[in-house]
């Protein structure tokens, strides 16, 4: 279970991302995270995993109080939750399995990540991620040869290598026409599903949240002004989230 207790973060230029925000989201769940840019969806998504470190209140994953991790404890519980970027975040020159297995080197000693020294069972999981989101085949292929759609599949199967217990995604379809998106969006389905995976899912398309997600979590000037299952939500309420004030 993933809860925020009355978390806020303020960055250093006075900005507030969240304001006080209290949530609490169930293993399992497919979430997406709606709002106008700036509204705060990047600033709550990347506090999960402590990409941005809260300034005041609680937010545990687990039951692991996320702002007391520091080194080595901090890389062992970012591999239970994977990250899934609006630029991929790929090395364009070496193969589509090799950046895959790149999610294994937090575990891995200096000289093994340096030589590419993988086991067997590394390979193996790799190879199955690959499977799961429909690229096996390319595994093998430079990944700059890969159209959009390919590498962020390519990313989510990097993520999946972790066997990850909760998915964060960051903008994951922005990049990408709309037939490719819906087919990511897709891949985030079936592994929500079939794994029981908690997926949080930072969107500007509105349509594709309500479609894909079962619950909706709205975030207006850093506060959370609606969370509730996708099928509530009105065009008066979506009004109310992208209205322009002042």
């Amino acid at each position: 279970m993933i809860k925020f207790e009355d978390v806020s973060k303020v960055y250093p230029n006075g900005v507030k991302g969240l304001n006080h925000v209290n949530l609490e989201i169930q293993q399992g769940e497919f979430v997406a995270i709606i709002g106008t840019s700036g509204a705060g969806k990047s600033t709550l998504i990347r506090t999960i995993n402590g990409l941005n470190n809260i300034t005041e209140g609680k937010l545990t994953v687990n039951a692991i109080e996320v702002s007391q991790l520091r080194g080595k404890k901090l890389r062992d519980f970012r591999q239970e939750v994977g990250m899934i970027f609006q630029a991929y975040n790929l090395v364009s020159r070496i193969s589509v399995i090799k950046n895959v297995l790149t999610s294994c080197a937090p575990k891995m000693g200096f000289f093994s990540v340096l030589f590419g020294l993988y086991t067997k069972s590394q390979k193996l999981q790799a190879l199955e991620a690959l499977d799961r989101v429909g690229i096996l085949d390319k595994a093998y292929i430079r990944t700059d040869q890969l159209s959009g759609g390919q590498q962020q599949r390519v990313s989510l199967a990097r993520a999946m290598a972790q066997n990850p217990k909760v998915l964060l995604a960051d903008e994951p379809v922005a990049a990408l026409d709309p037939v490719t998106a819906k087919e990511v969006m897709d891949d985030f389905k079936r592994i929500n599903q079939e794994l029981n995976i908690s997926v949080l899912i930072n969107i500007h398309h509105v349509n594709l949240a309500l479609e894909y997600a079962e619950r909706i979590i709205a975030v207006k000037k850093g506060e959370v002004v609606f969370d509730g299952p996708s099928k509530q939500v009105t065009q008066k309420i979506l009004d109310d989230i992208y209205r322009k004030e002042g």
